[in-house]
């Protein structure tokens, strides 16, 4: 399954209808509405009652985290999620095994499904998820859990995040979303942090209040430098198929070749 390439994801607790309203009319990308970490355990029931109404004839680009399929609350938040809007994907925790994805796609049919790897073996596993049902539209990392089972910190993910991009480009998904930065009041540190992610392949993030959206999102969208070379890439390579050669030099007498238009294209599909 084809999800479209969304650069922010705004996380909102699910037993909170007033905050779920404010981030659907906000300007995310897309709004995760919570059922798990974010819910505590006596109010699970409270936050599918209110997600049922605030998500009723949805009509923009949400999905709803639900809880892990080995907990007493997955099958209901199933349940919820497959009387709401087509249109409404699920986030699924803790993937470990294709037959969890199996499980979660015959419970809601048809829907989008977005993987969250946050254990090693999930990590070892990670393209044998990505491709493991047609429902799969993503994959992507949840990087708390991850620093608790491996004893790392930020550092100590640089291979990991390298791993989930690749398995998800090998299985034919769209690029993976970083995990949230959970500095509210640091958008130096946010900016910094989305420019490493960037540069691994990473396109987009979730967020956790709508203030980390906008430095997300320039994080993200192409320089105007880069969007100038990419047009100069694009221009390059049309000149040389025409004139049947396979190698180009631009202005500033870098080389360029096909191989390199389709990152160019890349580039000037996210200015769009």
């Amino acid at each position: 399954m084809t999800a479209r390439l969304a650069l922010t994801y705004l996380y909102v607790p699910g037993d909170r209808p007033d905050r779920v309203r404010k981030a659907l009319a906000s300007d995310a990308d897309v709004v995760l509405c919570d059922l798990e970490d974010a819910v505590a355990p006596g109010h699970k029931d409270e936050a599918r009652t209110a997600l049922a109404g605030a998500l009723a004839g949805v009509g923009r680009p949400v999905q709803v985290r639900v809880n892990d399929l080995a907990s007493a609350w997955a099958a209901d938040d199933l349940a919820l999620v497959r009387a709401l809007p087509a249109a409404v994907g699920v986030r699924v925790p803790k993937v470990e095994d294709a037959s969890v994805v199996h499980e979660v796609a015959a419970a809601v049919p048809g829907r989008a499904l977005h993987l969250l790897v946050e254990s090693a073996l999930g990590v070892e596993r990670a393209f044998e998820l990505a491709r493991s049902h047609p429902q799969v539209a993503s994959l992507g990392l949840g990087e708390a859990d991850l620093r608790s089972e491996l004893g790392v910190d930020d550092d100590g993910l640089g291979w990991i995040r390298s791993r989930i991009v690749v398995a998800a480009r090998a299985a034919g998904l769209v690029p993976p979303i970083m995990s949230v930065y959970p500095h509210v009041d640091d958008p130096g540190g946010l900016a910094e942090s989305c420019a490493r992610g960037r540069s691994l392949g990473f396109r987009g993030r979730a967020a956790i209040h709508p203030r980390q959206l906008g430095t997300i999102r320039e994080a993200f969208l192409p320089s105007a430098v880069e969007l100038a070379r990419a047009r100069a890439v694009v221009a390059a390579v049309e000149s040389a198929r025409a004139s049947g050669t396979g190698t180009a030099v631009l202005p500033d007498g870098g080389f360029v070749d096909v191989a390199m238009l389709a990152a160019a294209r890349a580039v000037l599909d996210l200015e769009r």
